[in-house]
């Protein structure tokens, strides 16, 4: 299993400190840290398709070669929760558009969501509490918004053969509240080219979903489904090096994601693809917003170093 980094981490997103990594500092900053490859979001300022033609691509693509990284995967942020004609319209083409680039990039893993909601900048940072406080679905039921969802992804399995690129439905809110949602989803599509993202993180934060039973069944049901994971977790190192994973807010996480059991899970399973560290949330501690230097730079190098001993503790 190989250790990845997901460059929202880096795309000032999360923090108004600096100014975002550009798209070589990023892949700087994930050779620097030891990890084995990236993965890159398809959005500005790193990835939009607005911004990356042929020629962009084979930069990105020469330049993370020569700090010896892998492109392990781009990430979508479609939504296609709609029964909106042009909603649905947009997304698909950028979709397409995104695909494409995962093609010049090289990268054979695009992740994709079944819905998703956005976030809005505020005062520099992201949040998402505006856009789950407004989103819509325009009154439509349950089952429209998942039979849309399923033949949007059929119309983009066609597209991702077409290029050589699996898409990677992830078990992301909303819509997909469980991991069984998703693997509904991937069957109903049936394709080869739909596979599966088992996020630790997305089970739930509860006692039940990160017991360490309720974890190895999700591996175990996704199965060879499964082609690209992702972590996200903050982490203290203490001084004689351990490290131990802490709670970014006991509101929102009152339970530690247990990555120990879903490590173990995958290695058994005969996983050995990229596990991508993410840190996707806002920085809050002590009663004010950190940042890139002070605090998020520093849990991207301690996340390579909790996830890699995990992995060589089931070696």
């Amino acid at each position: 299993m190989k250790v990845g980094l997901y460059s929202i981490s880096c795309s000032g997103v999360w923090f108004n400190d600096r100014p975002p990594l550009t798209v070589e500092e990023f892949i700087d900053t994930a050779a620097k840290y030891g990890y084995d490859g990236i993965e890159l979001d398809l959005k500005r300022p790193h990835g939009s398709p607005l911004d990356l033609d042929e020629r962009r691509c084979l930069e990105i693509k020469t330049y993370a070669e020569s700090k010896g990284l892998e492109i392990a995967a781009v990430a979508a942020n479609n939504n296609f929760a709609s029964v909106v004609p042009e909603h649905i319209e947009n997304e698909l083409l950028m979709v397409r558009e995104q695909i494409r680039v995962a093609r010049q990039l090289g990268a054979p893993v695009l992740r994709v969501f079944a819905a998703w909601r956005g976030v809005v900048m505020r005062n520099g940072i992201a949040t998402y509490e505006v856009p789950e406080a407004h989103h819509s679905y325009y009154g439509a039921l349950d089952y429209e918004l998942r039979q849309n969802i399923v033949e949007c992804l059929k119309e983009c399995a066609v597209w991702a053969e077409d290029a050589g690129v699996v898409l990677a439905l992830q078990n992301h809110h909303p819509i997909i509240e469980d991991y069984r949602d998703m693997l509904d989803f991937v069957r109903w599509v049936d394709s080869p080219w739909v596979q599966c993202c088992l996020d630790a993180p997305c089970l739930g934060w509860t006692e039940e979903r990160q017991s360490d039973t309720y974890v190895a069944q999700a591996v175990k049901d996704v199965g060879k489904r499964q082609v690209l994971s992702h972590a996200n977790g903050e982490f203290v190192e203490e001084a004689n090096g351990d490290i131990r994973m802490i709670s970014f807010d006991p509101h929102i996480q009152p339970v530690l994601t247990n990555y120990p059991a879903f490590i173990k899970a995958l290695k058994e399973e005969g996983y050995d693809g990229y596990i991508n560290y993410e840190f996707c949330h806002m920085p809050f501690h002590d009663g004010r917003v950190l940042g890139y230097n002070d605090f998020i730079e520093d849990q991207i190098r301690i996340a390579e170093k909790y996830l890699r001993s995990l992995i060589e503790d089931y070696l």
